[in-house]
């Protein structure tokens, strides 16, 4: 957002509290027998975070909780929480998801994985409770279209969205003769920022950005995909053909993101190769390496501040004054001259659980205009009800929000189709080769392309 809104610092339990009570709407019923299941009360499955000082998400959902139970007497909400880091929490939830014992009412979707879960029968299409909630038609289209499967029906209520751009350590930059406004309009310009820092401000890390299979999809998705997304005039996918509903092969504008991330680690730009394939490198950059002023830049979402809030455990109310943000600018800074990708996730009923009314009634609850503009402010993510985004107090809650939300208009979202997780793993080991200098960047691609047609069944496509 190159123009920072000033707002004062909220507090989690400010954000959080103070939800008013919601009237039941009408009878709750409940379907299903999954083992020892209790009717009267609903199972939520959702991502916890392993840094024991976040509890974003453990708040907000204990608030909806009180207020659900107060609006239905006699009905009960159970958490199951699944701390794991991302990779480990797709397993874990799949796993779950199996079987009627042990799958969940509710359960937290990534809309990467979505798609693939709809394949394995996993999830109950939630159409007809849809066309009976006003609030639906709140939500933008693009949002919509990420809990969609490919038979048309939807999976999943979306709880915001994200994009992504490059956060900057402003003093670390002035250091380095760059611009207290910085904002670079090609890859070079990224790449020179790093180089200037690496030679006037030794001892911090120039420039992260995420790399290689441990990190998973936020190496695909915070980097990989947002130079890729970038390398073409932004008109067509570069990694699916809608067309012929194919993939395509890794072609020049592949190689040249690949060279990016060779560059970054090759010329010691980022982070020793061996702290940027830990598992907990995410952790390390919002919780230590930024707020430390140990790296200069991050390619990285717009989320970044929810660990910073008062009470979050890594408390930085300096960090819109100490911090700037600029777009990540597309590769020669051809139109539209900047780029990002938005993701986010879903609140889904599995398809074998055991309470799915009651579970609709509970994701409505969360999906109030006042409890999703409280969840999109405590978790610093991007409205994606309208009349959310139109209130001015969800725009000047946290400094970044207008920045992040501008690049709505410019971001790009994944080609979530079942082959995509598998197409994603694919590129992080393209990815991880080229950190580690055990692969060129024409080895890379060349298996990329290999591993690209076992995992579409051949459905691939030369451009």
């Amino acid at each position: 957002m190159p123009v920072r809104p000033t707002a004062s610092r909220l507090h989690p339990t400010v954000l959080l509290a103070a939800l008013t009570a919601l009237t039941a709407a009408g009878t709750l019923t409940a379907c299903g027998s999954g083992s020892g299941s209790d009717p009267d009360t609903v199972k939520v499955s959702f991502k916890q975070s392993t840094d024991n000082s976040i509890k974003v998400m453990d708040t907000y959902l204990a608030d909806i909780k009180r207020q659900f139970e107060k609006a239905n007497p006699g009905k009960k909400v159970e958490f199951v929480p699944i701390k794991a880091p991302d990779s480990e929490y797709y397993t874990k939830l799949q796993q779950m998801l199996r079987s009627p014992k042990t799958a969940p009412d509710i359960v937290y979707e990534d809309t990467f994985l979505i798609n693939s879960d709809i394949t394995s029968g996993y999830l109950k299409p939630l159409d007809p409770y849809l066309a009976e909630w006003k609030d639906w038609g709140r939500f933008i289209d693009t949002a919509k279209t990420a809990a969609k499967g490919e038979d048309g029906k939807t999976y999943g209520v979306p709880d915001g969205t994200d994009t992504r751009g490059l956060w900057f350590n402003k003093g670390i930059l002035k250091k380095a003769g760059l611009p207290a406004d910085w904002q670079p309009k090609t890859w070079e310009d990224v790449l020179d920022a790093a180089r200037a820092v690496k030679e006037k401000v030794p001892g911090v890390i120039p420039l992260n950005v995420y790399t290689g299979k441990p990190v998973g999809e936020a190496a695909t998705m915070q980097t990989f995909e947002m130079l890729l997304y970038g390398t073409n005039d932004g008109t067509s996918d570069p990694l699916y053909d809608k067309s012929s509903k194919k993939w395509i092969a890794g072609g020049q504008g592949f190689k040249d993101a690949l060279t990016f991330v060779e560059t970054v680690y090759q010329e010691k730009l980022g982070p020793d190769v061996s702290d940027a394939l830990d598992p907990n490198v995410m952790t390390r950059v919002r919780g230590e390496w930024l707020p430390q002023g140990k790296l200069a830049i991050a390619l990285d979402g717009s989320w970044l501040p929810q660990d910073w809030l008062p009470g979050s455990g890594h408390a930085w109310p300096e960090w819109s004054k100490e911090l700037g943000l600029a777009a990540m600018p597309t590769q020669n800074g051809q139109a539209p001259g900047k780029v990002s990708m938005s993701g986010g996730w879903t609140w889904s009923i599995p398809a074998k659980a055991a309470n799915p009314d009651l579970a609709f009634e509970f994701i409505k609850t969360m999906q109030t205009k006042a409890n999703a503009q409280k969840w999109y402010i405590a978790n610093s993510g991007i409205a994606v009800r309208e009349d959310v985004a139109a209130d001015p107090a969800y725009i000047e809650a946290q400094p970044g929000i207008r920045f992040f939300t501008d690049l709505v208009a410019s971001t790009h979202y994944r080609p979530a189709y079942p082959a995509y997780p598998k197409v994603s793993t694919a590129i992080q080991e393209a990815m991880e080769g080229v950190t580690t200098g055990d692969m060129s960047v024409e080895e890379a691609a060349k298996g990329y392309d290999e591993e690209l047609r076992t995992a579409t069944d051949d459905q691939v496509i030369e451009k």
